[in-house]
């Protein structure tokens, strides 16, 4: 059998509101987006965004995924991204950084139920 070449992952997370969500990845994480897609005028949203190497796609298509996943996003800097999430002063997060055996921690939800944990290895 040839050998399988992933290039990219991209988990997808269902989203319930538009704005919501964009206020939230886009204006408060600082994600961008690099893809959106409706099959016709008024229906969901089905978003690409991106931040540094993490790809996620977001959607409000019925079964596309369930609420309440959770994605790791290894990364560096964690205090840096966090200080500036404290910064932007969101009403409904304010993360905090666990140290744990394999590394420190952030763990943020969106309004959705769906947790980002971002973690910076030792």
């Amino acid at each position: 059998m040839p050998a399988l070449i992933i290039t990219e992952t991209a988990p997808v997370l269902r989203i319930f509101d538009e704005a919501l969500a964009r206020g939230f990845y886009l204006d408060f994480l600082g994600f961008t987006v690099t893809f959106e897609h409706r099959f016709h005028p008024g229906a969901p949203l089905y978003l690409g965004i991106t931040l540094g190497g993490a790809v996620l796609h977001l959607s409000g298509h019925y079964g596309d995924a369930s609420p309440g996943a959770t994605v790791l996003l290894r990364c560096a800097g964690l205090g840096n991204f966090q200080q500036a999430l404290l910064a932007r002063d969101h009403p409904h997060c304010r993360p905090g950084i666990e140290q744990q055996p394999w590394g420190r921690e952030m763990t943020v939800t969106d309004p959705f139920g769906n947790r980002l944990r971002f973690l910076e290895s030792l």
